[in-house]
């Protein structure tokens, strides 16, 4: 559920979750030191999800972008990665500017559910099948990270990698709750298929946010 975009006065306020700063976590650019924005909102849910409680972005009283980038600032990393949450459901183009006017480089972590909007130096996709990405956003995006919780998800991995520009790294990861379970089956895909590199959540094994 998604905030009233008239509330948000076209991207100046955004229902802010939380803001941390760590290192992140997954895909390529894992162990890179980072301030993350996470954005309320989700109506893809999916079942596994470790964030469920950002679904219902009413919860959370929209803050002026201004106050974000200023929290950022107080950091020494120049990377900001926005996540979810989905990202995709609110006009992002003002957040973009604002850190890019205050030297950041602007990473996102999307399903590409929606039409993506802002400036960015780097689009993770992570596509879900049960609301597949919007037409466009596969040669977008810089990076292919698809959630693995049985062989069927390597299915569906491989449809989206059809999809993507040839320069895009192509990630399998495995679904943190059957993690035991899973990865033997996505280490073996990737030995046999060296396209793909296998994404672990880094920051789970790290014990950090």
């Amino acid at each position: 559920m998604q905030v009233d975009l008239n509330i948000l006065q076209n991207g100046k306020l955004l229902p802010l979750v939380e803001e941390f700063y760590t290192l992140q976590g997954e895909g390529h650019h894992t162990g890179k030191a980072a301030y993350f924005i996470r954005i309320g909102g989700c109506d893809v849910g999916c079942s596994w999800c470790d964030a469920k409680f950002t679904w219902n972005a009413k919860t959370f009283p929209p803050i002026a972008v201004e106050e974000i980038v200023a929290n950022a600032m107080q950091n020494p990393a120049k990377v900001v990665v926005v996540t979810g949450g989905e990202p995709s459901l609110y006009p992002l183009d003002y957040l973009c500017q604002t850190l890019k006017d205050k030297g950041f480089q602007t990473h996102v972590e999307t399903s590409g559910a929606h039409n993506l909007s802002g400036q960015w130096d780097w689009i993770c996709l992570s596509p879900k099948p049960q609301q597949p990405p919007v037409n466009g956003i596969h040669m977008k995006a810089d990076e292919l990270k698809v959630i693995v919780s049985s062989k069927k998800d390597i299915e569906w991995a491989e449809e989206n990698a059809r999809k993507v520009k040839s320069t895009c790294k192509l990630y399998l990861q495995p679904e943190w709750s059957v993690y035991s379970d899973i990865i033997p089956t996505i280490v073996d895909y990737a030995m046999a298929n060296p396209k793909w590199q296998v994404s672990l959540q880094a920051h789970k094994f790290m014990r950090i946010p």
